[in-house]
């Protein structure tokens, strides 16, 4: 008789974002199908050329001989002077900022959680509902409570305002040790202004909380807005505002190396840092190839970094408007949030489907059996249930997170794909 796994390991399930992908891949004729997997941000355009010159180079410049060593465990001084290069390129004084490299921007989140609030700890952490699952994920790991406010998808695919009093009751009533805003938001797609950051941090200071900002799409906004990031908040917009402030970081989405695993755990206050770092000795360092490849943006210009920011949002920006016609087009009734930002929206069946509609049994009836027929070609399509980003599994029933990550044939037939699949599915 084997051994007994944990009580955690027995519960476990995976992530929502993943959990299309792994039963699509135990269906019988998957080699047949045309897969369009928009449930994971898995971003399919080639790196910054800077980048991809210095993987191609690998070996002549950082790596000869085939040695590969630890780096220092807080990072090579390259690869942390890219992430305040990049922020640097937004006007801000990078003077009094740490930077922390991690292995991905996922374990800079879970540091961070250690960090504010500490394992099994008696005191939240306090996200905007919907969040993105990682932090509901790592915080069932940890045992740290979570408290939401929450953000209601209006019949226009608008999202409420942010309601700062609901916000500041929530932390006299819960006491978080800190509030997790991601300004570009995954998974909404929503966008908190500057005004908007300025505002929530002033309710932190007050309460004497941690304000942490999850920047991984800082860049990618496609309103009349500049970007918004914690860092451009000053003394002045916030008296005291120095020393409470983390950010998350990622070379993930902005500069399309997901698989690079390579993120950033930056803060201005130089205890936090220190520890952060004490903490990550445990896992030596993070990926010193993805290191030194992501290292090659320390050097490029701010005017440089500045025009890969425009290639990038135009792009998105072309692509994620269309769609989201498109599918009101297709699909009659359909809500489909307005994308401001990041490379996300929601969709959600609400006014269209019966009561017992569940969009993650929809999901894995697409993953498992579904198919569509166009010009002779099979496919299918994957997304992410958001019932995943909520707090309560109860919430969210009936929509889903698209992830504009595929190529843009492939984003132009989701929305007949997606049609034809919930009208196959209807019939099951």
């Amino acid at each position: 008789m084997a051994p007994k796994l944990s009580t955690h390991f027995e519960n476990r399930q995976p992530s929502a974002i993943r959990q299309a992908q792994i039963i699509f891949s135990q269906r019988h004729d998957k080699d047949t199908i045309r897969v369009i997997n928009l449930a994971i941000g898995n971003v399919s355009l080639p790196m910054h050329p800077a980048m991809q010159k210095r993987m191609n180079d690998l070996a002549k410049i950082g790596f000869k001989d085939g040695v590969v060593k630890y780096t220092p465990s807080v990072g090579t001084e390259e690869a942390q002077n890219a992430f305040l290069n990049i922020i640097a390129s937004e006007d801000v004084d990078i003077s009094k900022l740490n930077c922390l490299i991690t292995d991905g921007g996922s374990q800079a989140m879970e540091l961070m959680m250690l960090g504010v609030c500490g394992p099994s700890s008696s005191r939240p952490l306090l996200l905007l509902d919907p969040a993105y699952t990682n932090y509901i994920e790592f915080a069932k790991r940890l045992s740290i409570p979570i408290v939401t406010g929450v953000r209601e998808i209006l019949d226009d695919g608008s999202f409420d305002v942010l309601n700062l009093k609901e916000i500041e009751q929530i932390i006299l009533d819960e006491n978080p040790k800190g509030l997790l805003v991601i300004p570009a938001d995954n998974p909404t797609g929503q966008f908190l202004n500057q005004n908007q950051l300025i505002d929530l941090a002033r309710i932190c200071v007050k309460n004497n909380i941690w304000i942490i900002s999850d920047e991984a799409y800082r860049q990618l906004v496609y309103t009349d807005d500049k970007s918004s990031s914690i860092w451009k908040i000053t003394e002045d917009d916030v008296p005291g505002i120095t020393g409470s402030r983390i950010s998350i970081e990622s070379s993930s989405k902005v500069w399309n190396a997901c698989g690079l695993r390579i993120g950033g755990l930056v803060t201005d206050n130089n205890e936090f840092h220190t520890k952060s770092v004490s903490e990550y000795t445990a896992n030596l360092c993070a990926n010193a190839i993805g290191q030194n490849i992501f290292g090659a943006l320390a050097h490029e210009t701010h005017s440089q970094l500045n025009n890969w920011y425009k290639s990038q949002r135009d792009y998105y920006k072309d692509l994620i408007v269309p769609l989201r016609e498109n599918l009101l087009k297709e699909i009659p009734g359909l809500i489909v949030s307005k994308p401001e930002a990041a490379i996300y929206f929601v969709i959600d069946f609400k006014h269209i489907c019966n009561k017992d509609f569940d969009a993650r049994d929809f999901i894995n009836y697409c993953a498992s059996d579904g198919k569509v027929s166009i010009e002779g070609i099979d496919y299918t399509l994957l997304l992410a249930p958001m019932n995943g980003f909520y707090s309560d599994l109860n919430k969210g029933k009936t929509q889903m997170r698209v992830a504009m990550v595929e190529s843009k044939d492939f984003i132009e037939k989701m929305p007949l794909v997606l049609s034809s699949l919930y009208s196959n599915y209807l019939i099951t």
